[in-house]
Formats: C-alpha cells, sequence, structure tokens
C-alpha cells in the first residue's frame, strides 16, 4: 500500500462576515477552519525542502482569503475553499475543508454550527 502524507490545518481562527441573515454580514462572527489534505510523496522529504510537501502556511493563505468575502452560505466558503486548495495543489487526493461559526446566533446554548466539504481523488486519472 502507497504511503500517504496529511498535512492538516487546526482550528484556524478568523473574524467574518458570512451568515444567511442580513445581520450576520453586519455584526460578523468568529469562524474556525480545519483542513486535512492528504497526498502521496512525489519527492524525497529526506531532502529537507518545503517544495518536497504541502505547505501548511499555503493552506492558511487561501482559508484568510476566502474568509475576506461575506457569503450566505458556510457551504459555499467551505466549497470556495477546498476548489482552491485542489486548484493550487492538484496532487492532493483527498480533502476534508471543515468551517465553524462559532457561537452561532441560535436560540439556545450551541457550541458552533459546521460544515464539511470532503473530496476523494483516489480515482483521478
Amino acid at each position: 500500500m502507497p504511503q500517504l502524507i496529511q498535512v492538516s490545518l487546526i482550528g484556524a481562527d478568523f473574524f467574518a462576515r458570512h451568515g444567511y441573515y442580513p445581520e450576520e454580514q453586519i455584526l460578523g462572527n468568529r469562524f474556525l477552519v480545519d483542513i486535512d489534505a492528504q497526498f502521496a510523496p512525489f519527492a524525497n522529504l529526506g531532502d529537507d525542502q518545503i517544495n518536497n510537501t504541502l505547505n501548511y502556511e499555503q493552506l492558511n493563505l487561501i482559508a484568510e482569503e476566502e474568509m475576506k468575502h461575506p457569503r450566505q452560505l458556510l457551504e459555499t466558503v467551505a466549497q470556495n475553499i477546498a476548489d482552491q486548495i485542489m486548484q493550487q495543489f492538484p496532487y492532493v487526493l483527498h480533502l476534508k475543508v471543515s468551517v465553524k461559526k462559532v457561537n452561532p446566533p441560535l436560540k439556545g446554548m450551541v457550541a458552533a454550527t459546521a460544515v464539511t466539504i470532503l473530496i476523494n481523488q483516489d480515482n483521478k486519472s
């Protein structure tokens, strides 16, 4: 079985103005982004070169850029992040992008809501 490497960005914290209701886009909220990207090694990791892996700083920059654009749906935010990752890193085989809205404006105590996009490129040609 071939080796896979997973690079993760966990709990990237952003203030953004995503939300279905106009008040959410005016007031904004706190969001957490988690990204797990798996790929087969394509170079010798023993060379200790950043170009031989997936740079998690780039994952953070992709998420940061997308969080700047207010969207009504978390699904749209997560999908746009996933699309950008797949465009910039076409060698990614499995991708999981989760966007969590912390303390959403719902009745009662809700810690967070979340949307997750999963991409599986196992059969990629």
